[in-house]
């Protein structure tokens, strides 16, 4: 049996896709090139959630983490950023907007922790980031459940895309 590949295989995976002597399809693709990609796996993952189907779901969800590689990978070939860089910065992210569970929060009564409001954990500073209209018709159509799309994720994905791939 073949041993299970690790984060660090994924890596050098990745360098090789895109280095030189690798896959010519992945070595061509920019952000902009991979975005339909991109929105078509996240919609995947949301069908798999709606079919309660996780095999499918461990399948899509690898999907999606190669397009956060392939992303980053570009990055990293810029010198901008690395798959660290963007681990470190979830990781503070997530820490730091969960005070009681990772500390740094007082004690009130009863054992009980005082928790700052999520919206006042935000980095000093940082701009409100405005939606694109393909993520505020998948918040309509998904959360709220309108729209024409029936608040399915193939809906989603037929109505961004204009169709299936395959098609």
């Amino acid at each position: 049996m073949q041993k299970m590949y690790t984060f660090e295989d994924l890596k050098k995976i990745m360098e090789t896709l895109r280095s030189e002597n690798g896959c010519p399809w992945d070595r061509e693709q920019t952000h902009e090139s991979l975005k339909k990609y991109f929105v078509e796996e996240c919609a995947e993952v949301l069908e798999a959630i709606d079919n309660k189907d996780t095999e499918n779901l461990c399948e899509e969800l690898g999907d999606v983490l190669y397009q956060i590689m392939i992303h980053t990978e570009i990055e990293k070939e810029k010198g901008n950023f690395t798959i660290e860089d963007v681990v470190d910065g979830i990781c503070r992210k997530m820490v730091g907007r969960h005070p009681a569970v990772f500390g740094g929060v007082k004690k009130t009564g009863a054992g009980r922790e005082e928790e700052q409001p999520q919206k006042t954990l935000k980095k000093p500073g940082k701009r409100e980031k405005t939606l694109t209209k393909q993520a505020e018709t998948y918040i309509n159509v998904r959360v709220h459940g309108n729209g024409s799309a029936g608040g399915s994720a193939r809906g989603f994905r037929l109505m961004i895309l204009g169709g299936n791939r395959d098609e």
